[in-house]
C-alpha cells in the first residue's frame, strides 16, 4: 500500500511549506498514512504551557515536535550542566547515553504536556498509525527504503519534508543522519546516526503503544508533583536507568544508573536525601540470603569469608559459618554483614533516603555495569555512575574535616581512611525515583524509554484507543 501510494506520487510529507521557528498551517493534500492532513499546528490547551500542550483537532493528524534544523538551541542555563562519571558507552549497546538537555524530566508543565502528547499519539493511531520498517539500513541503502524511513522520520517531526519527486530517489545524506540522531536523542539511544538495530526496534513501536505509555506516564507523574522545581532535588528516571541532580529548574548533573531489574523491581518513591554514608556496612536482606547466599554457601564454603561477610547472632555475636545448615534456610535467622571496604557490594559511598522500602542509592564495585545499554541489573536499589560528584552536590554547605567545603578529593581522602562514617547534609534534599517511559518536556519534545517493567501492556481485551 505504501510503495504504490510513493510510486503514484503521493507527498511523504504535507508541511513542506511550513516556516521556520513555529510552524504554520499544514499544507493541503493527501497523508501517507489514512487520507487526512499530516501536519497541523495545534492550538494550546486552556491553561497549558504554548510551548508543549496542543489539543488534538478531530480528524486530522497531530503535529509532533519540529525537525532539527527548527528546534531552538538549548537555553544558556545548559552551560551549567556537566555528565558526571566514569561509564563510557560501548560500540554496538546503544546504550549508556545521557543528554546535554539542561531541562529536568520533571517539571511543573510535564503532567500536562505529557497528556496533551497521549491525545496526539493517539490521534495518530487513529489515522494509521506509521509505516513499520524491515530491517536495518545505512549510507547506501536503497532509496525505496530510505523514502520509508524518510516519512517515517517525518510522522514524528525528527526530519523536515522533501519535494515529492526529491524523496522517492534521495540517497542518504546529512539530513537524515541528523534525523535519526534527533530520533535517537528523543529515545536516550546511542546516538549513531544509522538505522541500527537498536533505532529499527524502538521506530516499530506503534504509535498506539507510544500514547499507551504517554498516557500511563502521565498517571505516575502524580507521585513528582510535590517536589520543589524552583529549588534542589534529585530525580531518577528507572526506564531511563538516569540519576540528575536538579537545581532552580535546570539540571546540573546528570548521571548514569543501574536500577532494579525485572525480578527486583525499583518502586516509586518521594522522600528526602538525610546523609550520606562514608565505608558503609551492608546488611544483606533475608531474600538474598536465601536465593543467593546459601547456594553460593553449598556450592563454596568459603564464599563468605572471601565476601567479608559475617554471621552475627540476635546478640551482635559473630557466629562460625560452619555451624550453619547450609541444606536448609537456617542461615536466615541471623545477620549477615558485609564489612565495608572495596568488596563491599554498596561500594565506598550511600546516600541515604530513610523510606519505608528501605531502599537508597550508592556507588557499587562493579563500575563496568554502567557502560551497558541494558543497566536494570540491581536488587532494587539504584546505583550511581559519579556518585563522589552527587555527594559532593548533596554536602553542599557542608565542611569537611579541615573545615573546608567537601568536594570529590576530600570524599576520596575520607574513603581512603577506612573508617566508616556519616555525613549529615546541611538540608534534606528532595528526592524522587520515578517510573516515566513516555513524557513531554516543555519544549514540546516527546521522550519515550523502553517499558521494561512491563507497566504499560494493554488490557487482555486488546487495544483500545485513547483518543478523545
Amino acid at each position: 500500500m505504501l510503495i504504490g501510494l510513493l510510486a503514484a506520487g503521493v507527498s511523504i510529507s504535507s508541511w513542506a511549506d511550513a516556516p521556520k521557528g513555529r510552524v504554520g498551517a499544514a499544507t493541503s493534500g493527501p497523508s501517507p498514512v489514512g487520507q487526512t492532513p499530516a501536519a497541523l499546528v495545534q492550538q494550546p490547551l486552556p491553561g497549558a504551557p504554548a510551548d508543549c500542550a496542543k489539543s488534538v483537532v478531530p480528524g486530522v493528524m497531530a503535529r509532533l515536535t519540529a525537525p532539527p534544523d527548527q528546534k531552538q538551541p538549548p537555553t544558556a542555563s545548559g552551560a551549567r550542566l556537566s555528565k558526571r562519571g566514569g561509564g563510557k558507552a560501548k560500540d554496538d549497546t546503544g546504550g549508556a547515553a545521557l543528554s546535554d538537555d539542561p531541562s529536568p524530566t520533571v517539571a511543573p508543565e510535564t503532567l500536562s504536556c505529557t497528556k496533551a502528547a497521549a491525545q496526539r499519539y493517539a490521534d495518530i493511531a487513529d489515522h494509521g498509525g506509521w509505516p513499520p520498517l524491515a530491517k536495518p539500513l545505512k549510507q547506501g541503502a536503497n532509496p525505496g527504503d530510505l523514502a520509508i524511513l524518510r516519512e517515517r522520520l517525518g510522522i514524528e517531526a525528527d526530519l523536515g519534508p522533501l519535494p515529492n519527486e526529491t524523496a522517492r530517489s534521495a540517497r542518504w545524506d546529512d539530513a537524515l543522519t541528523k534525523a535519526l540522531k534527533h530520533y535517537q536523542a528523543r529515545l536516550g539511544l546511542r546516538q549513531t546516526g544509522i538505522l541500527d538495530a537498536t533505532t529499527l526496534r524502538a521506530l516499530n513501536v506503534s504509535a498506539a503503544d507510544r500514547a499507551r505509555e504517554l498516557q500511563q506516564s502521565a498517571q505516575r507523574l502524580a507521585v513528582a508533583q510535590t517536589l520543589p522545581f524552583d529549588k534542589r532535588f534529585v530525580l531518577v528516571n528507572i526506564p531511563g536507568a538516569a540519576v540528575e541532580a536538579v537545581d532552580g529548574g535546570s539540571v546540573v548533573h546528570r548521571y548514569t544508573a543501574v536500577v532494579g531489574g525485572n525480578d527486583h523491581r525499583s518502586p516509586q518513591i518521594l522522600a528526602k536525601i538525610t546523609d550520606i554514608i562514608v565505608n558503609p556496612t551492608w546488611t544483606l536482606p533475608a531474600s538474598i540470603i536465601k536465593n543467593e547466599i546459601i547456594p553460593k554457601m553449598v556450592k563454596n564454603p568459603r564464599y563468605l569469608s572471601r565476601m567479608n561477610i559475617r554471621i552475627l547472632d540476635g546478640r551482635g555475636r559473630e557466629v562460625n559459618p560452619r555451624r550453619i545448615d547450609w541444606s536448609s534456610n537456617e542461615a536466615t535467622e541471623y545477620t549477615l554483614r558485609q564489612d565495608a571496604g572495596r568488596k563491599n557490594s554498596l561500594g565506598t559511598l550511600k546516600i541515604n533516603m530513610p523510606n519505608k522500602e528501605a531502599l537508597y542509592m550508592h556507588d557499587t564495585p562493579t563500575k563496568s555495569s554502567f557502560a551497558q545499554d541494558y543497566r536494570f541489573l540491581s536488587h532494587g536499589c539504584v546505583r550511581v555512575d559519579g556518585v563522589y560528584d552527587l555527594a559532593t552536590w548533596l554536602l553542599d554547605g557542608v565542611k569537611g574535616p579541615d573545615g573546608d567545603p567537601w568536594d570529590v578529593t576530600a570524599i576520596k581522602d575520607a574513603v581512603k581512611g577506612d573508617e566508616t562514617q556519616t555525613i549529615k547534609l546541611k538540608q534534606a534534599v528532595p528526592v524522587a525515583w520515578i517510573y516515566l517511559d513516555g513524557w513531554e518536556s516543555s519544549d514540546g519534545t516527546v521522550h519515550f524509554r523502553e517499558d521494561i517493567y512491563g507497566l504499560d501492556q494493554p488490557p487482555a481485551g486488546g487495544p483500545v484507543s485513547l483518543a478523545k
